[in-house]
């Protein structure tokens, strides 16, 4: 993680650090379409599917409404990007949270499995430079809001989660959850009570566990004090995935000074965010207050500490960024105030892929081993006509000294093999629309293979 000298935090903390916009005289000759972008946080996900169904319906192969399609994404060069998963605040209620963000998650495994030759979900940042190498665009999961995850289940859920290609949570939306206080301080209930400040135990323990499997701690919708409790716990990197700086914009969803040299500090990275209300207003908002933000943030932390956070499809954009095809305006925008290329391939990509690249290295999760002689009888996003459907996978190679165990909802059951098969049978009713289950082989040495999958619960009265 890179640092700050304490010298220079407390005299920026002191005196403030004068805003101005960055320019070196004579733009470079740079070709903006060498500039490959890699944006932490869009909303796409979320407007696929059906709202009643919750089941995926649009392609974005297709021409669309959106601010992200495909055919957007190539124009505008956009060629990863963080897809959240965000879960409305289902305060209390976290078996619907978890039904919500695997809707979302499957959504982007139906999109990957339409368009395979152009867009991927990739795991990883190995996954990543493979996708781009082999010309398509990668998608990297994202939970925006952990509303799903409790005491009950938060280990085994969040192990489900990295299985999915999970690789960065936001612990909060704007209201409190059994993992901290988010931005509004209140509970997501109708009396919006009032919640006790920073991080709980359990939102702690789940720093630590995500710092273990290598998922990134997203900041963004957080309470000052929940902020810096995860600055105090984490391990690891973190991101600010669409934030903007207070000092240019006084909006509460932005970032005061400490908090912007705190992520510089800890090594991450803020992805600036396009919403207009959050760049400026929604009348003056504009390109170039967008790259006031990163300015800002530059000239306060550093060039390693700044990316783009779009909030595509989750976002009121400015006048003149309609969508994503129109992210070049932003790297003109940065070419005229005199950034070098090197700057700029920092701020549009290298930046968050070196966070990634971090926190994975910083990670301890055990050896798992995907799809290891474990091959279910279903597939990803299958349907179940039944509220207690029995599960099944095929073991090709059994082990005498093998221990099994099948996970619904981060809910685990010890099972047994029986010559060669897995099966677990529901015993209660499923009354959400979406699960996650894995079934699980643990081997004498205590290797682990595991696949896990999503599934769908016909229902309909729902």
């Amino acid at each position: 993680m890179r640092f700050l000298s304490l010298g220079l935090v407390v005299t920026l903390l002191i005196i403030g650090f004068p805003y101005a916009k960055k320019s070196y005289g004579a733009a470079e000759n740079i070709n903006k379409k060498e500039f490959s972008v890699f944006d932490s946080h869009n909303d796409t996900m979320m407007k696929i599917i059906d709202e009643k169904t919750w089941l995926p319906i649009i392609d974005i192969r297709e021409s669309t409404n959106l601010q992200i399609d495909i055919e957007k994404m190539k124009k505008g060069k956009f060629d990863v990007g963080y897809f959240a998963a965000y879960s409305s605040p289902f305060y209390g209620n976290p078996d619907r949270s978890v039904s919500r963000t695997l809707a979302i998650i499957n959504g982007l495994y139906y999109t990957q499995k339409r368009n395979q030759d152009v867009f991927n979900i990739a795991k990883s940042s190995e996954e990543i430079n493979k996708t781009l190498a082999g010309g398509r665009i990668a998608a990297v999961p994202a939970i925006e809001g952990a509303y799903s995850i409790s005491n009950e289940n938060a280990e085994e859920l969040l192990n489900q989660y990295y299985d999915l290609g999970v690789r960065s949570i936001g612990f909060t939306w704007n209201y409190s959850n059994a993992l901290g206080q988010g931005l509004h301080k209140a509970f997501g209930d109708k009396n919006g009570t009032k919640s006790p400040a920073g991080l709980t135990d359990l939102g702690i323990k789940t720093i630590e566990r995500m710092n273990k499997l290598g998922i990134i701690v997203d900041v963004s919708h957080l309470s000052v004090e929940s902020f810096f409790d995860v600055i105090k716990y984490t391990k690891a990197p973190i991101i600010a995935s669409h934030s903007g700086a207070y000092r240019v914009n006084s909006h509460i969803r932005n970032l005061y000074d400490n908090q912007i040299l705190a992520i510089g500090e800890n090594g991450g990275v803020i992805g600036v965010v396009y919403h207009d209300e959050f760049v400026k207003t929604k009348e003056s908002a504009s390109v170039s207050y967008i790259v006031d933000h990163i300015d800002y943030i530059v000239n306060l932390i550093g060039i390693d500490h700044v990316g783009m956070g779009s909030d595509f499809d989750g976002a009121n954009l400015p006048k003149d960024l309609k969508d994503a095809s129109k992210l070049g305006l932003i790297t003109d925008e940065l070419i005229g105030r005199g950034y070098t290329e090197e700057e700029i391939k920092k701020i549009c990509f290298k930046n968050h892929l070196r966070v990634l690249e971090e926190v994975e290295a910083l990670s301890e999760k055990e050896k798992v081993v995907d799809n290891q002689n474990i091959y279910p009888y279903f597939i990803m996003g299958e349907s179940f006509d039944s509220k207690r459907p029995v599960f099944k996978a095929r073991l090709t190679q059994g082990e005498k000294d093998s221990s099994y165990r099948f996970i619904i909802n981060g809910i685990p059951y010890d099972i047994k093999e029986n010559h060669g098969l897995l099966e677990f049978q529901v015993k209660k009713d499923l009354k959400e629309k979406f699960y996650v289950v894995s079934f699980e082989k643990r081997d004498k040495d205590g290797r682990i293979s595991r696949v896990t999958r999503i599934i769908y619960i016909e229902n309909k009265t729902q």
